[in-house]
């Protein structure tokens, strides 16, 4: 029994060596990691002058384009002059064909491409645009159409931002919107608070569906012209957007819907907001974790390899009571704390050194 002792305490105190080891030579920031994008299509005419590369080029072109749309606000991407080609291979770290076929003299392909992060965000960096984590999410919208002029509030069917609403995808938009219900009882709400509806907080509604993120839809339509009131909550973040649109025809489904991406293209910039990569903050953070707690040290390892907000870590210290780890973070201690929290770690924050369980 002795021995048996003697070699289990050896034995722990080798793995307590080669984990610190792992450890310490594992660790890693936002600049290793990549930005995959998938499922680019691309054709071209099949002929004498067809070549494969040009296709190639055709599809880095495309994926970049889909990539900045997703890590950078609109207004931004604007402001983006065209990138050459020979500039956007530089940036790309793999790509895969993933299906390709002839059909009618045209050459198709499926693409799979994947971007070095690290050489993504210094490009953007060098051209002082901010970038965001591509974080995809899903939120309530409640849309909801007042006529101003006959007093009248259309909630489903009879609402065209409702019908019209899930018409509007594009690839690159990181939020899926979860739409109502027909429901009776929402609609006897409606009709008892349209008076003082700007005010009304709706939770009666929102509770019956799970989510803590939502968008409340206010347009109210006046003669041509529309109002759009959002309410917005977004990671217990809430904010109020207005936005006015005229020579509105409710009977213009083309219209309705540019005024409806118009709108998913604000939502997404408010997203996007909340997820911004700010290399100019660097927090610096120390956490302990109890050594003993094996599948609690491993999981926060993982999570600090995979946030896109953790520049680098490290393990400071290495006892045979806790792991003391030091990690620099691109954002606010506050962020830390949510997006660490929402892994399942209990955090307490109220010292200097941060007790992770």
């Amino acid at each position: 029994m002795v021995f048996k002792k003697k070699n289990y305490k050896y034995i722990y105190i080798f793995n307590l060596i080669f984990f610190t080891f792992l450890t310490i030579f594992s660790t890693t920031n936002v600049f290793g990691k990549i930005y995959k994008i998938d499922d680019i299509n691309v054709n071209e005419p099949y002929n004498l002058s067809f070549q494969k590369n040009n296709v190639i080029e055709k599809a880095f072109y495309n994926a970049f384009t889909e990539l900045l749309k997703k890590i950078t606000s609109s207004e931004d991407f604007r402001n983006l002059k065209k990138i050459e080609i020979k500039k956007i291979k530089e940036l790309v770290e793999s790509f895969k064909i993933v299906d390709e076929k002839f059909v009618d003299n045209k050459y198709f392909a499926n693409f799979e491409v994947d971007f070095n992060k690290d050489k993504i965000l210094k490009f953007l960096n060098k051209k002082r645009i901010s970038s965001s984590i591509p974080i995809n999410k899903k939120i309530f919208i409640l849309p909801i159409l007042i006529d101003t002029e006959k007093n009248q509030i259309f909630m489903f069917s009879e609402n065209i931002f409702y019908n019209e609403w899930k018409k509007n995808k594009k690839n690159y938009f990181l939020i899926d919107y979860i739409l109502p219900n027909e429901d009776l009882e929402d609609i006897s709400i409606m009709q008892k608070k349209k008076n003082e509806i700007e005010e009304y907080e709706f939770k009666e509604i929102i509770k019956k569906y799970n989510l803590k993120d939502y968008i409340i839809l206010l347009a109210f339509k006046d003669k041509d012209e529309i109002k759009i009131l959002s309410k917005i909550n977004l990671n217990e973040n809430k904010k109020i957007i207005t936005n006015f649109y005229n020579e509105i025809n409710l009977e213009n489904t083309t219209k309705i819907n540019e005024t409806i991406l118009d709108l998913k293209t604000s939502y997404e910039d408010e997203w996007k907001k909340l997820n911004v990569i700010n290399q100019s903050i660097k927090i610096y953070i120390k956490a302990s974790i109890d050594s003993k707690a094996i599948n609690t040290v491993n999981k926060f390892e993982e999570k600090l390899l995979a946030s896109d907000f953790v520049y680098k870590f490290n393990v400071e210290q290495f006892t045979n009571q806790k792991i003391l780890f030091k990690i620099i973070y691109n954002n606010a201690p506050d962020k830390f704390l949510v997006e660490f929290r929402s892994y399942g770690f209990n955090i307490n924050s109220e010292e200097n050194v941060w007790i992770i369980k």
